[in-house]
């Protein structure tokens, strides 16, 4: 599908690093660019989000380009994007929309599709008059995967129904999972969740400590779906090790409240391997990004080893680094060729008995 991009700076410092991302989720959701406009203002728009002169540009440029969707990589509200729909006479897809859709594009399990389908009722509930001033020409494509079209003309009532049937659904896998770590505590098996940035490297690493073929990919949200492997670790025993959905600046909220029942894996974890890319220029923004949706899920208190991935890229050595205490703070591999895997599984023995400790202590009290 064509697209035009309408990328809009609004003075912050990681800009232009907001914006490839945008470009590769698009192209990740199978938008064919056809071209890139840019708009810069102090702040946005009530009506449109960019400007008149800006918006006069944006149509000339859909036009020539023949694009079929505009896509801004910036959340816009319901009458913004009700506005913009009748000056482009075309779909309008935010950025909200856009992860959205390639959840919708990536989720394989029962219960992943289950929390796809949440967030965009959820995010749909809040934009159902724009839906019916064109519901004739929806024939799917970006922005509109996920709920068919006899959903989409639900009203808000028949929405409301559906999204209390999920949190219900939801809910039972939540117990279930609850179900099963508490038996893990137990047997005092050592639980441990890889946590990061979208495209870091996680399921590649999830691979070569578990000896598994989880999908991995060079795309944002290769993995949606928590996939638990155990493996055996000397001096640790049996270790229970989960690779989690990857995070992204401005997630939206609906999808972290959709997937908390995946992440509760991340917030019942006795240790959390927060995957770095360490050959992104990014890397400080990514990880202070990861950390605030640790916080919001209730995990920012989890013992953490920062694992500095993709370090053949990177052009460092392995090796295990060390903070003031002498605690393990940061582990530097690469998944992909294998390199420093011996000193990571060896911090995580060291890391993860502290932690399983003192999970087993709690769990008595």
């Amino acid at each position: 599908m064509k697209a035009l991009i309408v990328s809009v700076d609004l003075g912050n410092p990681d800009y232009q690093a907001h914006a490839d991302e945008f470009a590769m989720l698009a192209r990740g959701a199978g938008a064919q660019i056809v071209a890139t406009v840019v708009a810069r203002r102090a702040r946005p728009d009530a009506a449109h989000f960019i400007g008149k002169g800006k918006l006069e540009e944006c149509l000339l440029m859909a036009d020539d380009g023949g694009a079929e969707i505009v896509l801004f990589d910036q959340a816009l509200t319901p009458a913004q994007q009700r506005n913009l729909e009748r000056a482009f006479k075309r779909r309008v897809v935010d950025r909200v929309a856009l992860i959205l859709d390639i959840f919708a594009l990536r989720a394989q399990s029962h219960e992943g599709k289950l929390q796809v389908e949440l967030a965009q009722l959820q995010h749909l509930s809040t934009r159902l008059t724009r839906m019916w001033t064109h519901l004739e020409r929806q024939r799917g494509g970006i922005g509109m995967r996920g709920p068919g079209e006899a959903q989409l003309e639900m009203d808000r009532r028949m929405i409301g129904a559906k999204v209390r049937l999920l949190k219900e659904r939801l809910a039972r896998v939540q117990r279930q999972r609850a179900t099963q770590r508490r038996s893990r505590v137990r047997g005092g098996t050592l639980s441990v969740s890889l946590v990061g940035y979208t495209n870091a490297g996680k399921s590649t690493l999830f691979n070569a400590l578990t000896r598994s073929d989880a999908y991995a990919a060079d795309q944002l949200f290769a993995t949606l779906d928590t996939t638990t492997r155990r493996v055996w670790i000397e001096g640790a025993g049996q270790v229970v090790v989960s690779d989690t959905v990857g995070f992204i600046r401005d997630l939206p909220p609906t999808l972290i409240a959709a997937f908390r029942a995946t992440l509760e894996e991340t917030v019942q974890a006795d240790l959390l391997l927060h995957v770095v890319d360490a050959s992104s220029p990014q890397r400080e923004e990514q990880v202070a990004e990861v950390q605030k949706v640790l916080a919001d899920i209730g995990a920012a208190q989890i013992p953490t080893i920062l694992v500095y991935n993709k370090i053949d890229e990177a052009g460092y050595e392995p090796r295990v680094e060390r903070d003031e205490h002498g605690t393990i703070a940061r582990v530097f591999v690469s998944a992909l060729r294998r390199a420093g895997l011996d000193g990571l599984r060896g911090a995580i023995v060291e890391s993860g008995q502290i932690a399983r400790d003192n999970a087993f202590n709690i769990e008595n009290i």
